[in-house]
């Protein structure tokens, strides 16, 4: 007996990219983002220019994903949007365009939570991606959220640790601020860290219990080190900036594998898998790499098309909560601040 095809439209408006990805079953047929370029004149997103170009967005970036996947909108059986969390204002433009077209098109609606959603890329199928078997540890890392997750079934997943101040990412991008960087600052000090030497300068750790994450001191620290040494000498940033960015990388990655390490050892699971923006980041995942090698961990990398904000995530979900009749009342509302 053949198997049904389901298809399954994607939308994600979490933060600043205006995303619909179209899937058949767990396979991508398309995936579309429109980035806003917007933000990097004000060094970050800012919330209502970011839910304005998603209503500017939306409509031409769902119909050429529908396009792309070579599918009408009448052949769909239900659509996925993100509920949260996210920017208020930018995700109430997702959750109301998917509410709209499910109930024109008289298919289920299905909420997704963002943070489930960058776990569960992982089970896009890819002949080049191998599939992380239950139970796994997931290091989800992005601009807003720096989490350990063990993950033992689709919708079975508990955070074991998290940031209490900072996320990795404004780590990032808040240190590229202090050094004259643009915006986002994560790619260019990653790029600058293969240049530079790692152990240049030395910052210390934040001293934090169990598996929570802090970096709001490494970035008061990162700040009061330039302004001493710029003090000395103006040009001291433009001399060693690879050596500075270099720096702060390993420092970064060396928080995240502490973290990850003690997870492994109380927990017994050696599958990590990553996800979120910032595991687009090469030292990251060269420093996974390397402790694969080292503890016989067995690790997971996504796609990079899948690692940053996109709907193919949101879809995959979509699929899976499709397949066990979990769908959506028309009520539902966008949430902010939702908890895996």
């Amino acid at each position: 007996m053949k198997k049904e095809n389901i298809y399954i439209l994607g939308i994600e408006s979490s933060c600043d990219d205006t995303s619909a990805a179209v899937l058949c079953n767990n396979t991508v047929l398309s995936n579309v983002v429109a980035n806003q370029d917007i933000h990097s004149e004000y060094g970050g997103v800012v919330p209502e220019l970011a839910s304005r170009a998603h209503q500017q967005n939306i409509v031409p970036v769902v119909d050429l994903a529908l396009k792309k996947a070579g599918i009408t909108k009448g052949q769909l059986h239900a659509i996925a949007f993100t509920r949260g969390p996210g920017l208020m204002g930018s995700l109430l433009v997702g959750t109301s365009f998917a509410k709209s077209l499910a109930f024109g098109l008289k298919i289920p609606l299905i909420d997704v939570n963002h943070m489930q959603a960058h776990i569960l890329a992982h089970f896009i199928k890819d002949k080049q991606q191998e599939v992380p078997p239950f139970p796994f540890l997931a290091l989800t890392i992005s601009g807003g959220h720096t989490q350990i997750v063990k993950v033992s079934n689709y919708f079975d997943m508990e955070v074991l640790g998290e940031t209490i101040d900072d996320a990795v990412g404004e780590a990032y991008d808040k240190s590229g601020k202090i050094l004259g960087l643009g915006y986002p600052a994560g790619p260019e000090i990653d790029r600058r860290a293969k240049l530079g030497n790692p152990k240049a300068f030395k910052f210390t750790k934040p001293k934090v219990a169990g598996l929570d994450f802090s970096f709001s001191g490494l970035k008061t620290a990162i700040l009061y080190f330039i302004q001493r040494e710029t003090k000395e000498n103006p040009d001291f940033v433009k001399e060693n900036l690879n050596d500075i960015c270099a720096s702060i990388q390993y420092t970064i990655i060396g928080i995240l594998m502490d973290k990850l390490k003690l997870a492994v050892k109380q927990t017994g699971i050696k599958h990590i898998a990553i996800g979120g923006g910032v595991s687009a980041n090469s030292g990251i995942r060269e420093a996974l790499k390397t402790r694969e090698q080292k503890f016989g961990w067995k690790t997971y990398i996504p796609k990079f098309e899948f690692t940053t904000d996109n709907a193919a995530m949101i879809g995959i979900v979509g699929y899976l909560k499709y397949l066990e009749g979990d769908f959506s009342d028309f009520n539902v509302i966008a949430s902010a601040r939702l908890k895996i």
